[in-house]
């Protein structure tokens, strides 16, 4: 093994042996790895905290090609304070690490890293941490190849007079078309297609009302639901906090 260093997020950390763990992490030069931090759940250990999931920055590893990678040290870029200490948003963190952890053992697509760490960054900047995961879940579909029709009407393809976006249709459908399907606001209907061309690392506002936003999240859940194939902990638990809310 040669010591070698790579950008990285720890998606996920599995306890290993009495005071070790295997890190998930998503690179961006290798893609997504296994490393195991030796020691680190001690109370001594220099490494304790930087082997726990959303802990980004430069690993120092014993890089392993097809194998389980050894960490010696963890130069933090972001260590995500604000958003760390907000239950909310630490909880819409985890969904993003995790649906992101699934896509890309599906697709393998390296694109989703730069997308995952602007998340994050606009979320711990104090941007609406719910409309920031809707705009990842739209731009992963493309890399799950189930993508919506958002250029004109799914099912005719005419790009005037779309009056609604069904998840049964599969995107957009027009006036000629639609058939007492749900007609969502003008809003949200525009916002879904803004969003999922949006360069996430350059907003500077993101100002959406909450009715609109409660539309945008429900189409995506039936999207997902209908053509994904991902049943995750982590949205099942956003999903019942939603409803306390």
């Amino acid at each position: 093994m040669n010591l070698t260093k790579t950008e990285g997020i720890v998606l996920r950390a599995t306890n290993y042996s009495e005071s070790s763990k295997i890190l998930k992490v998503l690179t961006k030069e290798y893609g997504m790895i296994s490393i195991m931090s030796k020691g680190c759940r001690s109370l001594k250990s220099k490494l304790r905290g930087v082997s726990m999931p959303m802990s980004y920055g430069i690993f120092h590893i014993y890089y392993k090609e097809n194998g389980i990678s050894t960490l010696c040290a963890v130069d933090i870029k972001n260590s995500f304070l604000p958003l760390q200490k907000d239950i909310e948003k630490i909880s819409y963190a985890d969904y993003l690490l995790d649906l992101t952890e699934q896509v890309y053992k599906h697709t393998e697509a390296k694109e989703v890293y730069p997308l995952l760490i602007a998340a994050l960054e606009k979320i711990n900047d104090s941007y609406d941490c719910k409309v920031l995961t809707n705009i990842i879940e739209l731009k992963y579909l493309d890399f799950l190849g189930i993508r919506p029709v958002l250029d004109g009407c799914s099912v005719c393809g005419s790009q005037k007079a779309i009056v609604t976006i069904d998840a049964r249709a599969g995107g957009y459908l027009c006036k000629d078309c639609y058939q007492n399907e749900r007609i969502f606001s003008d809003k949200m209907v525009k916002l879904v297609r803004m969003f999922y061309y949006v360069d996430i690392a350059k907003i500077t506002k993101l100002d959406v009302k909450e009715e609109v936003q409660k539309e945008l999240n429900e189409f995506i859940d039936d999207y997902y639901d209908r053509y994904a194939g991902l049943y995750l902990k982590s949205k099942s638990f956003l999903q019942s906090i939603s409803k306390v809310g």
